[in-house]
């Protein structure tokens, strides 16, 4: 933009490449986690988040449990992998923007421990979810997430279709 033309605009092009360096770097670090995860090594994925996510993280997502911040997580995942050892998170679409990225995902698996209050059922699963990360410093700060809960219900027969 010439700024000759408008002269109340300025347009700092430093700031903008260090938005997109910061940008890509947040895309990096979740997509650590994220590997962390499709391995589906409890180990692995606890290590993994006391690299990459603050100890105090905020988690929004309706989590039913005690815990808070990195401990939260932990737990998600530790009730997921025992549901669905096989779960699997493949990112559909990964927007990013300053502090944020956001991640629209789709998830399968295959029931095979007590989830959510039932039983195996061995039934396949496949639903989605939205997650919106906010970093500081390089590493997750705060977790907005939306599962879509009732599908993977349904499909688990807990609900009627």
């Amino acid at each position: 933009m010439n700024s000759d033309n408008h002269p109340n605009v300025h347009v700092n092009p430093r700031s903008s490449h260090m938005s997109t360096a910061r940008a890509t770097s947040n895309k990096a670090t979740f997509s650590r986690l994220h590997d962390a995860v499709n391995s589906g090594d409890a180990e692995v994925i606890s290590k993994t988040i006391d690299e990459v996510v603050e100890p105090d993280m905020l988690f929004h997502a309706p989590v039913p449990m005690g815990a808070t911040g990195a401990q939260a997580l932990k737990q998600v995942w530790a009730v997921l992998l025992r549901a669905f050892p096989d779960i699997h998170v493949a990112v559909e679409d990964e927007i990013a923007d300053g502090d944020k990225v956001v991640f629209r995902n789709t998830v399968t698996g295959t029931h095979q421990g007590e989830y959510r209050g039932l039983p195996p059922t061995g039934k396949s699963v496949t639903y989605n979810e939205i997650f919106i990360v906010r970093f500081t410093d390089g590493r997750i700060a705060e977790i907005w997430g939306v599962v879509d809960v009732f599908s993977q219900m349904q499909q688990l027969g807990a609900i009627p279709t």
